[in-house]
């Protein structure tokens, strides 16, 4: 007895349709299935006899193709089938061929799936109106999602060129929209347009996320059973031809097209939408173009995903920054709740809210638009006894419990992020009501009809019969809550993990262990410094004997003697300057107010005779007092004013101007000069040891004096800062007012 394979639906849902085991095939394709170990024919599509000569189709079963060459030949003899066992060595992988069975060419594929092999056929069509040009595979020279999208339309239209192709991406409820189009001109637009999630059901999804290129040639075409001896379902969710459900069939009809052809878009492993192209008369597309369409979508889609993966870095790097700048605000502060008032703008801003509370215990504090003190009150206690997550989201807070708790437009969405449950303290943010529509493309509610299968009655959803414009008006509900503004939460709650007082002592045995480390640096950078100094002075009083032994005709050898010198001399000053650094963080402080006039005369006078030419000017102008250590004061002048005579010195008309104003609680000293100037592209490293700008070798230096600056500076509670152009370079020293 032979067995058709036909499955009838006896449910309501659409979810619930066996889609993937129909029982037919679409009549362009025709099907073999033999058994994957003992390769005897198990069942096959009705209209194999339409191009194979069989006599009796019932005497296929449990044979193999070889024992009819009169009828397979062409199949036996391609070089598929010749490797059989090779080609189907893993489950669902397609392998392609191509065959003349009689005086026509067809597409042969194969694949194994569940304990079959399935050969299919189709005939080779050629495409007289396919462009392919070179710039097809442009899509990662785009940037802008809406661009890419147009231009897989684009591109996609020179292969298979429906009357309407559109990107229908997939929201997270399962619905989805119409974000790409490409159509005939008379055409109506579907640009926009919103799908329920029933229209593409979670079986459809899943089927499109394992079997990635659809095709339904005629839907008024009749089908093609499926025969077997056996009663056993055969999936066909990998076979091209696998015949449509009723009632999709159905709702292709009711929408005015008679094909229609679907790609997914997959990004990241998950079904991100689909391409889906619609013609309103009967077109199959040949099986290499459907094939060639398929990588285009996936050149597209790879492209999306990278450029999408660039935004999100940009996007992460700009959130660490201003976490980063928040993080300084919050260290100012010994209790997190101080750290917390003081941010709350920032706070606000950081996940995209409307409004933010802080609360903490009894007290709150808000920031920019937010329910009253009275109402917040209730979303706490609500909070308190109907979550437990440490983070709740909701951006239909106002539908959901908008009468329960008396909430206004300001509290639609919320995110609380709840930091000490046991101390009631946490962090609500607030989104207003977002006057939102979204136009269905039909009205989108299910109805439930009667249709008839094979005599028998059965109630199952019916597809719409109207496309037309359905606007709803969506109230209660935000903005959506998306992942940058999670992640934005995210960043604060690890913010004030890492910085909150809880965290205090933890945190003050690292930065003691720290502080003990850098003291033993600075302590080996002292002894270092210092101990050299005996064998330096050793080496330099030898080398002058050994010069002054010397006969007058030893002129090359005085000279690499006189460059050792001055290579000690080099050393000499280098270690006195790191024994300088050292000290500007080890030695006592005393703050007192110093008078800075005759001690800036005294080291401009000297710079003048060290590093000038008697062209150079130093002017003086106010000098008031600081607040500082006598020392450490001089030893800044001494390095600011030093290099400002010295790399101004090789000008035509060299010129230093020293000024100090009072400024608030502050003293603004300003060391300028008309010197060298320093490269744009090396100003990040001006404060680093041993850091000498390119343009400043051709002066003596070894690049500590401003690292000693910068040291000493923020010791005394000051600060150094620079303006530089090509017109010479400007040091800002503040101090503190006496």
């Amino acid at each position: 007895m032979i067995v058709r394979l036909t499955r009838y639906m006896n449910f309501v849902e659409c979810h619930e349709e066996p889609i993937h085991i129909p029982g037919y095939i679409q009549s362009f394709g025709y099907l073999i299935g033999i058994d994957a170990e003992s390769h005897s024919i198990t069942f096959f599509s009705r209209n194999i006899t339409d191009i194979f000569k069989i006599e009796r189709v019932d005497s296929l079963f449990g044979k193999e193709l070889t024992d009819f060459p009169e009828s397979f030949q062409q199949i036996i003899d391609s070089d598929i089938y010749v490797s059989l066992d090779r080609f189907t060595r893993r489950e669902n992988e397609t392998y392609f061929d191509k065959i003349f069975i009689g005086d026509k060419e067809y597409h042969f594929s194969v694949f194994k799936s569940g304990g079959f092999i399935f050969l299919e056929f189709e005939e080779v069509l050629i495409n007289p109106d396919k462009r392919i040009s070179n710039k097809y595979d442009n899509f990662y020279g785009i940037d802008n999602a809406q661009e890419l999208w147009n231009h897989l339309l684009e591109t996609l239209a020179k292969v298979v060129n429906y009357d309407r192709m559109m990107i229908y991406k997939f929201m997270m409820d399962g619905s989805g929209k119409v974000i790409a189009e490409k159509k005939n001109d008379e055409m109506e637009s579907f640009l926009g347009l919103h799908y329920p999630e029933s229209d593409i059901p979670k079986q459809a999804r899943q089927l499109y996320l394992r079997k990635r290129k659809r095709i339904f040639s005629n839907v008024h075409s009749d089908t093609v059973p499926l025969l077997s001896k056996s009663e056993e379902h055969i999936d066909l969710t990998f076979a091209a031809s696998r015949g449509m459900s009723p009632i999709h069939g159905q709702y292709l009809k009711n929408s005015g097209a008679s094909s229609s052809f679907s790609i997914s878009i997959i990004i990241d492993d998950h079904l991100w939408g689909l391409v889906t192209c619609q013609n309103t008369e009967p077109k199959h597309i040949d099986l290499e173009d459907r094939v060639q369409a398929g990588i285009f979508t996936a050149l597209a889609a790879n492209a999306y995903s990278s450029f999408k993966s660039k935004s999100e870095l940009n996007y992460r790097l700009e959130l660490n920054e201003r976490v980063s700048q928040l993080k300084i605000k919050f260290l100012k502060h010994h209790y997190l709740s101080d750290s917390l008032i003081e941010s709350k703008a920032e706070i606000k801003d950081l996940p995209e809210a409307d409004g933010v509370a802080i609360v903490s215990d009894e007290h709150i504090v808000t920031e920019g638009v937010t329910p009253s003190v009275a109402v917040i009150n209730t979303i706490i206690q609500w909070a308190s006894e109907n979550t437990t997550d440490q983070i709740y989201v909701n951006r239909s807070f106002l539908k959901n419990h908008g009468e329960e708790l008396g909430l206004s437009e300001n509290a639609a969405g919320i995110i609380i992020y709840f930091i000490e449950r046991d101390k009631n303290e946490m962090l609500i943010w607030f989104r207003k009501e977002f006057d939102e529509h979204i136009d269905w493309a039909g009205n989108p509610e299910k109805k439930i009809e009667v249709f008839s299968y094979n005599g028998e009655e059965k109630q199952i959803i019916s597809p719409r019969t109207s496309f037309r414009i359905f606007t709803e008006n969506i109230k209660g509900h935000s903005k959506r809550w998306n992942s940058r503004n999670i992640s934005a939460v995210h960043a604060i709650r690890d913010l004030i993990l890492e910085t909150s007082h809880k965290n205090y002592n933890a945190v003050k045995r690292l930065n003691d262990e720290l502080k003990k480390v850098n003291e033993e640096l600075d302590s080996f950078s002292y002894t270092i410094s210092h101990d050299l100094g005996t064998p330096l002075t050793v080496m330099k009083l030898n080398a002058q004997m050994l010069l002054g032994n010397l006969t007058d005709s030893s002129e090359k050898s005085k000279h690499k003697i006189n460059t050792i010198i001055e290579e000690i001399d080099n050393m000499a000053e280098m270690m006195q300057d790191v024994l300088q650094l050292s000290r500007a963080k080890h030695s006592d402080i005393q703050l007192e107010a110093m008078k800075t006039e005759m001690t800036i005369r005294k080291i401009s006078e000297n710079a003048k005779l060290t590093y000038g030419n008697p062209e150079s000017e130093v002017v003086i102008r106010e000098c008031p007092d600081v607040l500082a250590d006598k020392t450490m004061l001089h030893q800044v002048f001494l390095n600011i004013i030093n290099n400002a005579v010295k790399y101004s010195s090789h000008r035509e008309h060299p010129k230093v101007e020293i000024e100090g104003t009072e400024n608030g609680e502050n003293v603004m000293y300003r060391i300028s000069d008309n010197g060298i100037g320093i490269p744009e592209e090396e100003k990040h490293k001006m404060f680093k040891i041993f850091n000498r700008m390119d343009n400043a070798k051709k002066f003596k230096g070894n690049g500590v004096g401003l690292s000693i600056v910068h040291r000493i500076m923020k010791r005394i509670g000051g600060n150094v800062d620079y303006e530089s152009n090509k017109e010479g370079t400007s040091f800002i020293l503040t101090f503190k007012k006496p």
